[in-house]
């Protein structure tokens, strides 16, 4: 884990046994709803700005499509609300993603809340973070957590926490290289939402979608895994 924040990481705060949450029901949201990937082959579409679209069958919106279906294979009640946040103004797409999330929780019930995004490596466009599962090429992901380091009320970081590191252990065990490091951050993300709410980064700029949708099959499977531990 790459801590950035003051927090001391105890045995306490990162042990995720005991967690209570609604395990059950899932919202995924994007806060970035045009994050786009490097086209390919399979997957080519007009850019609206740079690896950013407001096709949402080619944003990042598409790749969690393809973790919702999976989600909803395995039993879970899924909730993917594809607002756009950042278009036609990137300023303040947390500010609106909180709305649209607050909005949600009003008729679906959930403490599991994932903004599912693309990352972005500064100038690095071509950085592509992979990792081949059986015969899968599949973009890595990443979880960023919020604290209330940065001086907003958060109740729920240390909840949050501890269950991204539950799915992590998980997906390190079954299929290691999934997922990389855990940032912990001070900025609350609008994490203070939920009881079980996290960032998931799925690869960057230089991975195509194709490699974002192959990832999704396998974090669905990890959630699956975790839910029946719990």
């Amino acid at each position: 884990m790459k801590n950035e924040t003051d927090f001391e990481l105890t045995d306490d705060i990162l042990n995720p046994e005991g967690l209570s949450i609604n395990k059950n029901n899932i919202i995924i949201f994007h806060t970035h709803t045009c994050e786009s990937y490097t086209q390919s082959e399979n997957y080519s579409f007009e850019q609206t700005g740079s690896y950013r679209t407001t096709d949402l069958n080619y944003s990042v919106a598409r790749v969690g499509d393809e973790l919702e279906n999976y989600l909803k294979g395995f039993g879970f009640n899924v909730n993917h609300n594809k607002t756009y946040h950042d278009y036609p103004a990137y300023t303040g797409s947390y500010s609106r993603s909180l709305s649209t999330v607050k909005g949600v929780l009003n008729d679906f019930n959930s403490d599991i809340i994932i903004d599912l995004h693309r990352d972005a490596i500064g100038s690095k466009e071509t950085y592509a973070p992979l990792v081949k599962i059986g015969d899968d090429y599949c973009a890595q992901l990443m979880f960023v957590m919020g604290t209330n380091g940065g001086g907003l009320t958060h109740p729920n970081w240390d909840s949050n926490l501890k269950f991204a590191v539950k799915i992590q252990q998980e997906a390190n065990e079954k299929y290691p290289g999934l997922f990389k490091p855990m940032i912990l951050r001070n900025s609350r993300y609008n994490q203070n939402l939920g009881k079980a709410a996290c960032i998931i980064e799925v690869g960057a700029t230089g991975n195509t979608l194709d490699q974002a949708l192959n990832s999704m099959k396998y974090l669905a499977e990890i959630f699956n895994e975790v839910r029946g531990e719990m």
